[in-house]
């Protein structure tokens, strides 16, 4: 054979063996690196355990991070996180721990967030994760003002990333129904719209003590 020839078939054979299915490669199970999203748990209280668990049951997923102010949270977090993934045959168990949110930002191999903090929060989290290049989900409700959340779309907008935010009552079965009730006229002409918010503000009452060692109360305050 010829030595231009034989450089000819090689890479044929080379393309070839680049395009064989996956499953011939690596069985049923195989998930090519490239198909799977590796998430960022920033926030860790109660909500996200109802996130962790629907979202880990999508099989490119994987939890490799998390991070928050309160570190008896986070440990809880972690352990109940690497036990699901265990549970379901993830490879990926081990989760590393932040205390800090910029620091799990950095993370090259995280492709996006999932913000659970509290309200005041969500806004600087959601511009720093887009500018780091992370796509976004975001807990209910999405910002304090207008101006945190026109900001939150502008950073999403800018940096071409995935946002999401969570809002269970506008995708409920009920909810959509009486939108389509009101929407198609059948209760008439609204002319009138009442809304209760609970009662009335009041100063924060509760007596002054000191933070707990495991918490990071300045970091908690933020902005």
């Amino acid at each position: 054979m010829k030595r231009r020839e034989f450089i000819a078939k090689g890479i044929v054979s080379s393309l070839a063996f680049t395009i064989v299915p996956r499953v011939v490669l690596g069985g049923n199970g195989f998930l090519a690196p490239s198909d799977r999203i590796n998430l960022g748990f920033i926030g860790v209280g109660k909500q996200s355990y109802t996130l962790m668990n629907g979202l880990n049951r999508c099989k490119e997923i994987a939890s490799l991070a998390a991070c928050d102010v309160d570190s008896r949270k986070l440990a809880a977090f972690i352990a109940a996180t690497a036990k699901k993934q265990t549970e379901l045959s993830k490879a990926q168990t081990d989760i590393r721990s932040y205390r800090h949110y910029r620091e799990l930002l950095e993370r090259k191999d995280i492709d996006a967030v999932v913000i659970a903090t509290p309200d005041h929060w969500h806004a600087q989290i959601a511009v720093d994760a887009a500018k780091a290049g992370k796509d976004i989900y975001c807990e209910k409700p999405l910002a304090l003002t207008i101006a945190e959340g026109r900001a939150m779309v502008d950073a999403t907008r800018k940096y071409k990333r995935v946002f999401q935010t969570g809002s269970m009552q506008r995708s409920s079965y009920n909810f959509r129904q009486a939108a389509e009730l009101v929407l198609n006229g059948y209760i008439g002409k609204i002319k009138e719209i009442n809304v209760s918010v609970g009662e009335p503000v009041k100063q924060c009452d509760l007596p002054s003590m000191p933070a707990p060692d495991y918490l990071d109360w300045d970091m908690w305050v933020g902005p």
